[in-house]
């Protein structure tokens, strides 16, 4: 019997501190949880060497020396220019009949207008062309490659019936009026009232495609047509050197104007050039950048609107999140005044005080150094107030804290050594999620430091708990 009863008795004090056991298991699991959802957890991010992808692509206006010739009559205008084509002075460009017999002619002699190989030839190249660079997104454009085909092929078969011109004109009293080129250039046969614009002119709507389009400013000069007396004939692009501009931020505008030449790949062609950059803002603060170029006109005199790539040269450097960028107050004061403390090297001020019985003493304050110039500090103002009255070490001479005495770095919360150590950056270039920094910067991060991801939720010096 007492066998049975030591038995239960050893059970019994066994399931006790089993459940005693378990109860603080337990208990260490629910402060642990507790401490898990009240305690706040800051999310890292390693710093690490790279570039960013920026799109430099643009769609930019066309600015050239255009000189628009108009109608000395009114008739039906027959073109024997091949647009793009460069005609000297005194080259024939175009017919104006004012009977319409050339128009009567051409109807009635379709079949003996033929082209040859070599025509067929250039008309395959353009459609080519075409064809490899089109994008739906500008299918207003297959417009303007219809209307340049059939300039094209009127032009090669108007080509084919000059010489029975002559004739004509004799059959109904010298009713066809021969044009010629009053000045050597490239043929266009459009216009859209961009003709005499300048970088001084430029406003967002100019540069805006959409616009453009959708207001119809481009009138295509078609052949076979009626104009009036003193209405666009053709247009003639007159100078070598013709620009780009496009509409950019000042910050992008500076970049590139410090950079003087800029390269730009045209990809419409894939061809590439050097353009010399200007900047102008307008008064509505818009900026724009002019890209100016003394080759590629023969490719692109006939374009408006001209999509671009800027190749610009790509400077690695450390990667950052934009949210990890933060924008803090400093005191800045005069070398002078810092100094080390006692046996340490920790960098200091002499702070003023007085002590019980009235008289003026110093205290050493420690500080952090976050950036200098040539000649002052920029100093925490964490353990410094405004209205402290700092001593200069060497001379005894002093200095009170003021607002006018502050300003500000960007920086990034460093978090190597378990706090929140801000670190002062210099931006190089950013896009909208990251901004690449200068290396090596005094008081500044390295390759591989943590920093926190999200600037917001931590303050000065705040530990971060793992």
């Amino acid at each position: 019997m007492s066998k049975k009863v030591t038995d239960i008795n050893y059970k019994s004090r066994g399931m006790r501190i089993g459940l005693l056991l378990f109860l603080v298991i337990l208990a260490y699991i629910v402060v642990a949880i507790f401490n898990y959802f009240n305690q706040k957890h800051i999310e890292s991010y390693q710093v690490k060497v790279g570039s960013l992808s920026t799109n430099n692509i643009y769609k930019g206006v066309a600015l050239r020396e255009e000189f628009i010739v108009r109608a000395t009559s009114s008739g039906y205008v027959n073109y024997f220019a091949r647009e793009s084509e460069r005609v000297g002075v005194g080259s024939l460009v175009y017919t104006l009949d004012e009977l319409g017999k050339v128009s009567e002619y051409l109807s009635n002699n379709d079949n003996e207008s033929n082209l040859t190989n070599k025509d067929l030839s250039e008309l395959k190249t353009d459609i080519l062309s075409f064809v490899n660079n089109f994008s739906p997104q500008d299918f207003s454009l297959v417009y303007d490659f219809k209307y340049n085909v059939q300039g094209t092929v009127l032009k090669l078969s108007n080509a084919n019936i000059l010489r029975d011109i002559e004739q004509i004109n004799r059959s109904s009293a010298n009713s066809v009026n021969f044009n010629y080129s009053p000045k050597s250039g490239y043929v266009v046969y459009s216009v859209d009232g961009y003709e005499d614009l300048s970088l001084n002119d430029m406003t967002h709507e100019l540069t805006d495609y959409k616009t453009y389009e959708t207001e119809g400013k481009k009138k295509q000069l078609i052949s076979n047509n009626l104009i009036g007396e003193g209405d666009p004939a053709y247009k003639l692009a007159t100078s070598e050197d013709w620009s780009i501009v496009i509409e950019v931020d000042e910050d992008k505008a500076q970049a590139l104007l410090e950079e003087e030449y800029i390269k730009v790949k045209f990809l419409k062609n894939q061809n590439i050039s050097w353009g010399k950059v200007s900047v102008y803002t307008n008064e509505a603060q818009e900026t724009f950048v002019m890209l100016t170029f003394n080759n590629s006109l023969l490719s692109f005199c006939t374009d408006r609107f001209i999509d671009i790539e800027l190749i610009l040269k790509e400077d690695n450097g450390l990667k950052v999140p934009n949210s990890s960028i933060v924008e803090k107050e400093f005191f800045i004061i005069p070398k002078e005044y810092i100094t080390k403390g006692g046996n340490s090297n920790t960098p200091g001020v002499l702070r003023q005080i007085y002590l019980e019985d009235g008289s003026q003493s110093t205290e050493f304050v420690n500080t952090t150094i976050y950036n200098e110039t040539e000649t002052e500090y920029y100093i925490d103002d964490i353990t410094l107030r405004m209205g402290d009255v700092l001593i200069a070490p060497e001379s005894n001479q002093s200095l009170t804290l003021s607002a006018g005495m502050k300003g500000t770095l960007i920086g990034v919360y460093n978090i190597n050594k378990g706090y929140a150590d801000f670190k002062q950056i210099q931006k190089l270039y950013e896009n909208e999620e990251y901004s690449i920094i200068k290396p090596n910067l005094a008081y500044g991060l390295s390759a591989y430091d943590y920093i926190v991801l999200d600037a917001s939720t931590v303050k000065d010096d705040e530990l971060i708990y793992d």
